[in-house]
């Protein structure tokens, strides 16, 4: 049980200095190295067809329903871009004629540059590629961009978790902004990059209303969305936040029932 708050990674974000790659390295070079939180052989909800899932350590949100939050920080097992390849490549007999590989987390745009050599290590076999994101490290600043545009290259599909629109409220709930989420939408579809948009809902908190026609607004106003999705809250991952001491921020809050659900997919999609 954890009994200082300076390693509790929900109390104090600043307990995960987690380093993306080393901006020395190529980008494309298989040597550089990332850290692994978990590898799925067998995804099914991971993108189009049967997908290779590689779970990127590390996240600096800290979503009130995270149902992975061991993968906030950087612990994981190190791999090269190369070796992580190469051991996704075993299962290729799954993905047939349209799955691939998909990284998620954690956040692995906080593992950029390791994700571009290994996506770039993919296209050069036509394999399809997908990213599982939040969006948190997107900034726009020279550096970032240079390096994102390097990614948005070998990737085929982005995966973007939009939690709420109110920006107060997705703070509240998340513990950032969304600013940066949105500006990263955009960015996607105005350089034409495929979009899936998936919603968790929490009773109570993600239904609003408003909110949801206010998103509905923006997944419109964008260009390359090609799916949208609403994701039921759940608590399979409650077991995680006991295991590592920390207090459950929702205990209490129910599932969605079908009604709630039928509901919000109604406000967000039609």
């Amino acid at each position: 049980m954890m009994n200082n708050t300076a390693k509790n990674p929900f109390t104090n974000p600043t307990a995960n200095p987690f380093p993306a790659a080393s901006a020395a390295g190529n980008c494309a070079h298989s040597g550089i190295t990332g850290k692994i939180h978990a590898i799925e052989s067998f995804g099914l909800v991971d993108g189009p067809g049967v997908r290779s899932v590689a779970f990127l350590s590390g996240c600096k949100m800290r979503c009130k329903f995270c149902h992975n939050p061991d993968t906030w920080n950087s612990a994981g097992e190190e791999y090269t871009a190369a070796e992580l390849f190469e051991k996704l490549l075993r299962y290729k007999s799954y993905w047939r004629n349209n799955g691939g590989i998909t990284v998620s987390g954690g956040e692995p745009l906080l593992q950029q540059e390791f994700v571009t050599a290994l996506f770039t290590l993919a296209k050069e076999q036509h394999i399809h590629t997908a990213v599982d994101t939040a969006g948190q490290p997107f900034c726009e600043d020279d550096v970032f961009i240079e390096h994102f545009e390097k990614l948005t290259a070998v990737t085929d599909l982005f995966i973007l978790d939009l939690k709420m629109m109110d920006a107060q409220g997705h703070k509240h709930l998340t513990g950032v902004d969304n600013a940066n989420i949105l500006a990263m939408a955009r960015f996607l579809s105005e350089h034409g990059k495929k979009l899936w948009i998936r919603h968790v809902l929490v009773p109570g908190i993600t239904d609003n209303e408003q909110d949801l026609l206010e998103m509905r607004r923006f997944i419109s106003s964008l260009h390359t969305v090609e799916r949208v999705e609403v994701l039921p809250y759940h608590t399979l991952g409650l077991s995680k936040w006991k295991e590592l001491g920390i207090p459950y921020p929702l205990e209490g809050v129910p599932v969605p029932d079908a009604e709630q659900i039928k509901r919000a997919e109604q406000l967000l999609l039609t």
